[in-house]
C-alpha cells in the first residue's frame, strides 16, 4: 500500500517520534497506518528495555492542586539529562502524570510507593514508552505523593527542581499564606512540622551527638572546664613542648589551640571524654548543650524556623500563620527534589570518545 509525505506527516504528529522513523514504520507495514503505530509501540519497548540500565537522575518536579476537592500533589519524573527536562514534550508528559496522580485515588509516597499502580492507569505506561523512545533517553516516574486538607497549596521553585505542597486544617481562603509557607519549605528544607513531630528518643540521640561534639571540640568548653582538663593534660599527659606551649600561650587562650600538636588536642578531648559524667553535671555546660539543641530543633522544625518574609528578621513561621488566622494548623507538608538521594552519572566525554576511537 503507497504512502505519501502528508501520511508521515500525520504519523509523526499522533504519535511525537522522528519522521524518519515514521517514513520507515509506513514502508515496513506497507503503508498501513494502525500497524504503524504498532510497529513505533513496539520499537519504542525496545528502545525502553535498552535505556532501563541507565541512570536517570535529572529530570523536573510538578505540582498540581483541585482546589474544589481540596487536593494537591507532587510528582517527580527523572530523566538521564537537564536538558530534556527543558523539552516541551517531556514535560507535558510529567503534567498526565500530575493529572493522572491528583485523580488516581492514590497516596503515593516520597520512596515510589504506589507508583507501578499509577502506571496503569489512564496509558501512562505506554506514554512512558513511546516518550522514552521519542525523546532517546531513559525516563522514570520516580515517586509522588498526594495530600488533602480544608486548604491546599503548593510551589515550584527553580522551574522544577523543587515542588512542595502544604495542606492545612482550621481555615479556607488561606492559599497565599500557604504558598509562602511552601516557599519557606522549598528555601530552609525542614525536617518536621513541629517539636512534637519529634520522637523523645531521636531528641534524646541528638542531644548526645552534641554533647560527644562539644566534648571532642575542647576549645569550645567553659573556661572552668577547659582549665581542669588543661591541668590533667599538664601533669604527665601532653609532651614537653606541647606543655611549653600551653605556658607560652596560657594568657591567650583564643590563640592556644592554633599551636598545640594534632596529638596535645586528641589527647585533651580523650580527657573530656573520661570525664564525660563530672562534666554532664556541670550547669553551664549543660546550658550550653540546651541552647545548641534548641537551635538545631529551630533549623529543623518548621513552625520554629524564622520566616523568610519576616520583616522584623525574627518573626517565626509559627508567628506568621497566627497572625493570617489564629486557628490555622499545618497538617502535611511534602518536599521533592529532583534526584535527591540517587547516584547521578559523571560523564566523562574525553574517555567516550577515546573509547569509541579505540572500537571498544
Amino acid at each position: 500500500m503507497a504512502f505519501t509525505a502528508k501520511d508521515v506527516k500525520e504519523l509523526r504528529e499522533r504519535t511525537g517520534c522522528g519522521m524518519m522513523d515514521c517514513k520507515k514504520a509506513l514502508t515496513e507495514t506497507d503503508g498501513d497506518f494502525e500497524k504503524a503505530i504498532e510497529y513505533l509501540r513496539e520499537k519504542g519497548l525496545a528502545a525502553a528495555t535498552k535505556k532501563a540500565g541507565r541512570i536517570a537522575a535529572d529530570g523536573m518536579v510538578f505540582s498540581t492542586v483541585d482546589r474544589e476537592n481540596k487536593v494537591g500533589v507532587v510528582v517527580e519524573v527523572n530523566s538521564e539529562t537537564d536538558f530534556v527536562a527543558k523539552n516541551e514534550l517531556f514535560q507535558n508528559f510529567v503534567q498526565l502524570v500530575a493529572d493522572t496522580a491528583l485523580t488516581s485515588g492514590l497516596n503515593g509516597g516520597k520512596n515510589g510507593e504506589d507508583v507501578e499502580a499509577l502506571l496503569e492507569m489512564n496509558g501512562l505506561k505506554d506514554e512512558l514508552i513511546e516518550k522514552t523512545a521519542t525523546i532517546g533517553e531513559k525516563l522514570s516516574v520516580r515517586r509522588f505523593e498526594r495530600i488533602s486538607g480544608e486548604c491546599v497549596a503548593s510551589y515550584i521553585h527553580a522551574g522544577g527542581k523543587i515542588g512542595v505542597i502544604v495542606a492545612a486544617e482550621g481555615a479556607t481562603g488561606v492559599e497565599e499564606a500557604l504558598t509562602n509557607v511552601a516557599m519557606q519549605i522549598a528555601a530552609m528544607k525542614p525536617e518536621y512540622i513541629s517539636r512534637d513531630d519529634i520522637a523523645a528518643e531521636e531528641i534524646v540521640k541528638m542531644r548526645e551527638i552534641i554533647v560527644d561534639s562539644s566534648l571532642n571540640d575542647p576549645a569550645s568548653l567553659p573556661k572552668p572546664i577547659l582549665n581542669e582538663l588543661l591541668a590533667k593534660a599538664c601533669d604527665g599527659v601532653w609532651s614537653a613542648e606541647d606543655v611549653a606551649i600551653y605556658e607560652e600561650k596560657k594568657s591567650n587562650m583564643n590563640y592556644l589551640f592554633n599551636f598545640l600538636s594534632k596529638e596535645a588536642k586528641a589527647q585533651l578531648a580523650a580527657l573530656a571524654m573520661e570525664a564525660k559524667a563530672t562534666i554532664m553535671e556541670n550547669k553551664i555546660f549543660n546550658g550550653a548543650i540546651e541552647g545548641r539543641v534548641s537551635k538545631q530543633l529551630k533549623d529543623i522544625c518548621l513552625l520554629d524556623q524564622t520566616y523568610v518574609k519576616a520583616e522584623d528578621g525574627k518573626q517565626t513561621v509559627a508567628a506568621y500563620l497566627k497572625s493570617v488566622n489564629s486557628a490555622l494548623v499545618i497538617k502535611k507538608v511534602v518536599r521533592f527534589e529532583v534526584g535527591e538521594g540517587m547516584e547521578k552519572k559523571n560523564e566523562d566525554f574525553a574517555a567516550e570518545v577515546a573509547k569509541q576511537m579505540s572500537g571498544n
